[in-house]
């Protein structure tokens, strides 16, 4: 049997109901470093000629 993985935000057990956040709060925090771009997923270095498509 695994043992559940701890809130990501504050290491507290995790809520089934919020999994993987231990509350609210916690997962409030992490939608917020999603919104202000601490947390960022990596895509592919624009060229030049993706550049001038997007003008």
């Amino acid at each position: 049997m695994t043992a559940e993985k701890p809130c990501p935000i504050c290491r507290k057990p995790a809520d089934p109901a919020l999994r993987p956040f231990c509350s609210r709060h916690c997962a409030d925090v992490d939608l917020q470093r999603w919104f202000t771009g601490r947390y960022a997923v990596p895509g592919r270095p624009l060229g030049d000629e993706d550049e001038e498509d997007q003008v």
